[in-house]
Protein backbone atom coordinates (compact mmCIF):
# COMPACT_ATOMS: atom_id res chain seq x y z
CA UNK A 1 0.00 0.00 0.00
CA UNK A 2 1.72 3.34 -0.63
CA UNK A 3 2.31 5.90 1.46
CA UNK A 4 0.60 8.52 2.14
CA UNK A 5 2.52 12.02 2.33
CA UNK A 6 1.85 14.38 5.16
CA UNK A 7 -0.41 17.04 3.86
CA UNK A 8 2.47 19.77 4.27
CA UNK A 9 4.26 18.11 1.41
CA UNK A 10 0.95 18.27 -0.83
CA UNK A 11 0.12 21.94 -1.63
CA UNK A 12 -3.17 22.69 -3.83
CA UNK A 13 -2.24 23.65 -7.00
CA UNK A 14 -2.86 27.14 -7.01
CA UNK A 15 -0.75 27.74 -4.39
CA UNK A 16 2.16 25.86 -7.06
CA UNK A 17 0.64 27.40 -9.88
CA UNK A 18 1.50 31.03 -8.97
CA UNK A 19 4.58 30.07 -7.92
CA UNK A 20 6.04 28.42 -10.97
CA UNK A 21 4.49 31.26 -12.62
CA UNK A 22 6.33 34.11 -10.68
CA UNK A 23 9.61 31.48 -10.40
CA UNK A 24 9.58 31.64 -14.19
CA UNK A 25 8.81 35.49 -14.78
CA UNK A 26 10.28 36.63 -12.29
CA UNK A 27 8.17 38.59 -11.65
CA UNK A 28 4.88 39.14 -9.61
CA UNK A 29 3.24 41.47 -11.44
CA UNK A 30 3.36 39.18 -15.18
CA UNK A 31 2.71 35.94 -13.09
CA UNK A 32 -0.59 37.91 -12.14
CA UNK A 33 -1.16 38.58 -15.32
CA UNK A 34 -0.73 35.12 -16.52
CA UNK A 35 -2.88 33.81 -14.06
CA UNK A 36 -5.75 36.47 -14.23
CA UNK A 37 -5.37 37.05 -11.01
CA UNK A 38 -4.37 40.16 -8.91
CA UNK A 39 -0.73 41.12 -7.61
CA UNK A 40 -1.95 40.56 -3.86
CA UNK A 41 -3.15 37.50 -4.64
CA UNK A 42 -0.38 35.63 -6.03
CA UNK A 43 1.67 37.76 -3.24
CA UNK A 44 -0.47 35.69 -0.89
CA UNK A 45 -0.62 32.56 -2.52
CA UNK A 46 3.15 32.14 -2.46
CA UNK A 47 3.29 33.32 1.09
CA UNK A 48 0.84 30.67 1.91
CA UNK A 49 3.26 28.06 0.12
CA UNK A 50 5.86 29.03 2.16
CA UNK A 51 4.34 28.79 5.27
CA UNK A 52 3.01 25.94 4.28
CA UNK A 53 6.49 24.07 3.57
CA UNK A 54 8.25 26.01 5.87
CA UNK A 55 10.98 27.41 3.66
CA UNK A 56 11.79 31.03 2.23
CA UNK A 57 11.26 30.31 -1.97
CA UNK A 58 11.97 34.05 -2.49
CA UNK A 59 14.03 36.59 -1.67
CA UNK A 60 12.41 40.29 -1.77
CA UNK A 61 14.18 43.38 -2.67
CA UNK A 62 12.00 46.34 -2.90
CA UNK A 63 9.86 45.66 -6.00
CA UNK A 64 11.55 42.60 -7.33
CA UNK A 65 11.96 39.27 -6.34
CA UNK A 66 14.77 36.82 -6.02
CA UNK A 67 14.46 32.89 -5.80
CA UNK A 68 16.51 31.48 -3.13
CA UNK A 69 18.50 28.33 -4.01
CA UNK A 70 16.33 26.23 -2.65
CA UNK A 71 13.21 27.91 -4.70
CA UNK A 72 15.32 27.17 -7.89
CA UNK A 73 15.52 23.35 -7.51
CA UNK A 74 11.96 23.96 -6.21
CA UNK A 75 10.87 25.68 -8.97
CA UNK A 76 12.38 22.95 -11.38
CA UNK A 77 10.85 20.39 -10.34
CA UNK A 78 7.52 21.97 -9.81
CA UNK A 79 7.59 22.84 -13.13
CA UNK A 80 8.20 19.21 -14.38
CA UNK A 81 5.41 17.93 -11.93
CA UNK A 82 3.07 20.49 -13.69
CA UNK A 83 4.24 19.39 -17.01
CA UNK A 84 2.87 15.97 -16.19
CA UNK A 85 -0.06 16.57 -14.86
CA UNK A 86 -0.76 18.97 -17.91
CA UNK A 87 0.33 16.19 -20.40
CA UNK A 88 -1.62 13.52 -18.45
CA UNK A 89 -5.06 15.75 -18.91
CA UNK A 90 -4.53 16.32 -22.21
CA UNK A 91 -4.19 12.56 -22.47
CA UNK A 92 -7.00 11.50 -20.84
CA UNK A 93 -9.09 14.28 -23.10
CA UNK A 94 -7.37 12.38 -26.30
CA UNK A 95 -8.45 9.36 -25.39
CA UNK A 96 -11.25 9.24 -22.20
CA UNK A 97 -10.77 5.60 -22.18
CA UNK A 98 -7.05 5.47 -20.83
CA UNK A 99 -6.21 3.75 -24.33
CA UNK A 100 -3.26 5.79 -24.99
CA UNK A 101 0.27 5.25 -25.68
CA UNK A 102 3.39 8.22 -25.84
CA UNK A 103 6.44 7.04 -27.66
CA UNK A 104 9.76 8.43 -28.16
CA UNK A 105 11.31 7.61 -31.09
CA UNK A 106 14.71 8.97 -33.18
CA UNK A 107 13.74 11.45 -35.79
CA UNK A 108 14.53 10.08 -38.98
CA UNK A 109 13.61 6.67 -38.12
CA UNK A 110 10.01 7.71 -36.79
CA UNK A 111 9.52 9.71 -40.06
CA UNK A 112 10.67 7.36 -42.61
CA UNK A 113 9.72 3.93 -40.69
CA UNK A 114 7.49 3.73 -38.37
CA UNK A 115 5.15 6.51 -39.11
CA UNK A 116 3.90 5.41 -42.35
CA UNK A 117 3.34 1.75 -40.96
CA UNK A 118 1.41 3.64 -37.82
CA UNK A 119 -2.11 3.18 -40.20
CA UNK A 120 -1.74 -0.74 -40.50
CA UNK A 121 -1.15 -0.10 -35.86
CA UNK A 122 -4.35 2.12 -35.81
CA UNK A 123 -6.67 -0.30 -37.63
CA UNK A 124 -6.56 -2.84 -35.66
CA UNK A 125 -5.99 -0.94 -32.14
CA UNK A 126 -8.80 1.76 -33.11
CA UNK A 127 -8.96 2.22 -29.50
CA UNK A 128 -5.47 3.12 -28.77
CA UNK A 129 -4.17 6.70 -29.01
CA UNK A 130 -0.58 6.99 -30.38
CA UNK A 131 1.52 10.24 -29.34
CA UNK A 132 4.76 9.74 -30.95
CA UNK A 133 7.79 12.63 -30.15
CA UNK A 134 11.38 13.08 -31.46
CA UNK A 135 14.06 12.33 -29.19
CA UNK A 136 18.05 11.60 -30.12
CA UNK A 137 19.14 10.35 -27.26
CA UNK A 138 18.22 8.19 -23.88
CA UNK A 139 16.88 10.31 -20.96
CA UNK A 140 15.10 9.62 -17.74
CA UNK A 141 11.86 7.88 -17.95
CA UNK A 142 11.20 9.43 -14.22
CA UNK A 143 11.18 12.41 -15.59
CA UNK A 144 9.31 12.53 -18.75
CA UNK A 145 6.00 12.01 -19.91
CA UNK A 146 6.97 9.07 -22.01
CA UNK A 147 5.53 5.43 -21.96
CA UNK A 148 8.09 3.93 -23.98
CA UNK A 149 10.79 4.57 -26.40
CA UNK A 150 12.52 3.22 -29.83
CA UNK A 151 16.01 3.28 -29.48
CA UNK A 152 19.48 3.15 -30.98
CA UNK A 153 22.57 1.38 -29.45
CA UNK A 154 24.35 -0.89 -26.97
CA UNK A 155 21.27 -2.83 -24.92
CA UNK A 156 22.24 -0.88 -22.09
CA UNK A 157 19.89 1.35 -20.75
CA UNK A 158 19.45 1.16 -17.00
CA UNK A 159 16.51 0.80 -15.26
CA UNK A 160 14.14 -0.06 -18.21
CA UNK A 161 13.16 -3.54 -19.89
CA UNK A 162 13.87 -3.91 -23.93
CA UNK A 163 13.24 -5.55 -26.98
CA UNK A 164 15.23 -6.21 -29.98
CA UNK A 165 13.63 -4.62 -32.81
CA UNK A 166 16.20 -5.04 -35.44
CA UNK A 167 19.76 -4.35 -36.66
CA UNK A 168 21.57 -1.11 -38.66
CA UNK A 169 23.74 -1.58 -41.90
CA UNK A 170 24.96 1.39 -42.91
CA UNK A 171 26.96 2.22 -46.80
CA UNK A 172 28.45 5.24 -48.11
CA UNK A 173 26.57 7.30 -49.99
CA UNK A 174 26.70 10.61 -52.00
CA UNK A 175 25.60 12.68 -54.88
CA UNK A 176 26.56 10.99 -58.23
CA UNK A 177 28.14 13.96 -59.51
CA UNK A 178 30.79 13.65 -56.48
CA UNK A 179 30.83 9.64 -56.85
CA UNK A 180 31.89 11.04 -60.83
CA UNK A 181 34.37 13.10 -59.93
CA UNK A 182 36.00 11.13 -57.40
CA UNK A 183 35.94 7.61 -59.00
CA UNK A 184 35.90 5.35 -56.26
CA UNK A 185 37.55 2.17 -56.45
CA UNK A 186 38.83 1.38 -53.38
CA UNK A 187 37.79 1.63 -49.84
CA UNK A 188 41.10 4.08 -49.26
CA UNK A 189 39.54 6.28 -51.65
CA UNK A 190 36.76 7.54 -49.80
CA UNK A 191 39.70 9.66 -47.58
CA UNK A 192 39.92 11.70 -50.68
CA UNK A 193 36.40 13.25 -50.79
CA UNK A 194 34.38 15.40 -47.96
CA UNK A 195 33.25 12.84 -45.19
CA UNK A 196 30.09 14.11 -43.46
CA UNK A 197 29.03 12.96 -39.13
CA UNK A 198 26.27 12.49 -37.27
CA UNK A 199 26.78 13.77 -34.24
CA UNK A 200 24.83 11.01 -32.40
CA UNK A 201 27.10 8.80 -33.74
CA UNK A 202 30.90 10.39 -34.16
CA UNK A 203 33.21 7.31 -34.90
CA UNK A 204 30.93 5.78 -37.31
CA UNK A 205 33.49 6.76 -40.44
CA UNK A 206 36.16 5.51 -37.85
CA UNK A 207 34.12 1.73 -37.44
CA UNK A 208 33.84 1.62 -40.94
CA UNK A 209 37.35 2.66 -41.78
CA UNK A 210 38.89 -0.06 -39.53
CA UNK A 211 36.05 -3.13 -41.07
CA UNK A 212 37.65 -2.24 -44.46
CA UNK A 213 41.16 -1.53 -43.18
CA UNK A 214 41.61 2.46 -43.65
CA UNK A 215 43.79 4.79 -42.10
CA UNK A 216 41.08 5.81 -39.49
CA UNK A 217 42.92 8.60 -38.03
CA UNK A 218 42.46 12.62 -37.89
CA UNK A 219 38.68 12.05 -39.73
CA UNK A 220 37.10 15.19 -40.22
CA UNK A 221 34.10 17.08 -41.86
CA UNK A 222 30.68 18.41 -41.69
CA UNK A 223 28.82 17.60 -38.36
CA UNK A 224 24.76 16.67 -38.44
CA UNK A 225 22.19 15.95 -35.75
CA UNK A 226 19.83 14.27 -38.02
CA UNK A 227 19.77 11.81 -40.61
CA UNK A 228 17.78 13.70 -42.49
CA UNK A 229 19.80 16.84 -42.73
CA UNK A 230 22.84 14.16 -43.20
CA UNK A 231 20.85 13.00 -46.41
CA UNK A 232 20.19 16.46 -47.79
CA UNK A 233 24.23 17.19 -47.30
CA UNK A 234 24.64 13.87 -49.26
CA UNK A 235 22.50 14.50 -52.20
CA UNK A 236 23.71 18.13 -52.34
CA UNK A 237 27.23 17.09 -53.09
CA UNK A 238 28.73 18.36 -49.63
CA UNK A 239 30.21 14.86 -48.94
CA UNK A 240 29.92 11.22 -48.39
CA UNK A 241 27.63 9.97 -45.53
CA UNK A 242 27.24 6.79 -44.28
CA UNK A 243 23.25 6.00 -43.71
CA UNK A 244 20.97 3.41 -42.85
CA UNK A 245 20.37 1.66 -45.94
CA UNK A 246 16.70 0.73 -45.06
CA UNK A 247 15.59 4.25 -44.17
CA UNK A 248 16.94 5.51 -47.99
CA UNK A 249 15.83 2.76 -50.31
CA UNK A 250 13.43 5.16 -52.02
CA UNK A 251 16.32 7.97 -52.34
CA UNK A 252 18.90 5.17 -53.90
CA UNK A 253 16.19 3.90 -56.30
CA UNK A 254 15.72 7.33 -57.35
CA UNK A 255 19.19 8.25 -58.02
CA UNK A 256 19.48 11.11 -55.91
CA UNK A 257 22.49 9.51 -53.85
CA UNK A 258 24.16 6.76 -54.97
CA UNK A 259 26.60 4.21 -53.35
CA UNK A 260 30.19 5.77 -53.33
CA UNK A 261 31.60 2.46 -52.90
CA UNK A 262 29.43 -1.44 -52.44
CA UNK A 263 30.68 -1.71 -49.23
CA UNK A 264 28.01 -1.95 -46.11
CA UNK A 265 29.14 -2.18 -42.44
CA UNK A 266 26.71 -3.66 -39.77
CA UNK A 267 27.54 -2.92 -36.18
CA UNK A 268 26.63 -3.99 -32.72
CA UNK A 269 23.91 -1.73 -32.32
CA UNK A 270 20.54 -1.70 -32.82
CA UNK A 271 16.58 -0.59 -32.44
CA UNK A 272 15.32 -1.44 -29.68
CA UNK A 273 12.02 -0.63 -27.52
CA UNK A 274 12.53 0.13 -24.11
CA UNK A 275 10.34 0.82 -21.57
CA UNK A 276 9.98 1.11 -17.65
CA UNK A 277 9.05 -1.76 -15.92
CA UNK A 278 6.34 -0.01 -14.34
CA UNK A 279 4.33 0.15 -17.63
CA UNK A 280 4.37 -3.75 -18.21
CA UNK A 281 1.01 -3.72 -17.67
CA UNK A 282 -0.25 -0.66 -19.61
CA UNK A 283 -2.60 -2.26 -21.98
CA UNK A 284 -2.01 -0.06 -25.17
CA UNK A 285 1.96 -0.78 -24.52
CA UNK A 286 1.81 -4.82 -24.89
CA UNK A 287 -0.66 -4.55 -27.95
CA UNK A 288 2.03 -1.67 -29.72
CA UNK A 289 4.94 -4.18 -28.74
CA UNK A 290 3.16 -7.24 -30.11
CA UNK A 291 2.52 -5.24 -33.38
CA UNK A 292 5.98 -3.50 -33.83
CA UNK A 293 7.86 -6.93 -33.10
CA UNK A 294 5.49 -8.52 -36.13
CA UNK A 295 6.36 -5.45 -38.74
CA UNK A 296 10.02 -5.15 -37.71
CA UNK A 297 10.14 -9.27 -38.48
CA UNK A 298 8.57 -8.66 -41.81
CA UNK A 299 10.90 -5.66 -42.97
CA UNK A 300 14.23 -7.31 -42.02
Amino acid sequence: MPIRAPRRFLPSLPLLAAFEAAARTGSITQAASELSLTQSAVSRQIKALEGQLGVELFVREKQKIRLTLGGQVYAREIRDALGKISNASLNLLANPAGGTLTLAVPPTFGARWLVPRVPRFLARHPQVSLNILSRLTQFDFRQDVIDAAIYFGAPQWTGVDMELLRGETVIPVCAPELAARHDFRAPADIRRAPLLHLTTRPDAWEHWMRRYGVDDRAVQGMLFDQFSTLFEAAAAGLGVALLPDFLFEEELREGRIVEALPLPHSGDEAYYLCWPGDRDAHRPLALFRDWLLEETAASR
